[in-house]
């Protein structure tokens, strides 16, 4: 009996997820332009970066595609990763603001280089 509460209730989930959409879209910087609601932004963190992700106005910087030379500023709130520097890979969920991507507090998340590159030998 639980069994089968437990499948009807993935069933109505996959349903639910399959006509909704389900997900966020996942974008670069040079995808931003025309795309009003809440993305997953992701790129290369480019300097300077500016400001406290805890006070005032938060942590200013610009991410750049990972291939490619288009940038948007991002401002953001909350934690930040001990990996987060100039260079490094990220993704942060937000929406595009009059003048920048604002950034949902704590979505900040790096992407380890090491995890993606290709084994040695």
């Amino acid at each position: 009996m639980v069994a089968l509460s437990v499948a009807a209730v993935l069933a109505v989930f996959l349903l639910y997820t399959s006509i909704a959409g389900g997900g966020t879209p996942s974008l670069q910087p040079s995808q931003l332009p025309g795309h009003t609601g809440r993305v997953s932004l992701g790129g290369i963190v480019v300097g300077p970066v500016s400001g406290d992700a805890h006070r005032g106005s938060g942590l200013h910087f610009r991410l750049r595609d990972r291939s490619g030379t288009a940038m948007t500023r991002v401002d953001y709130r909350g934690s930040v990763p001990d990996l987060f520097r100039v260079g490094r890979e990220v993704v942060v969920d937000g929406r595009m603001g009059s003048a920048s991507f604002v950034a949902v507090p704590n979505t900040l998340v790096t992407k380890c280089p090491s995890k993606y590159a290709p084994k040695k030998g």
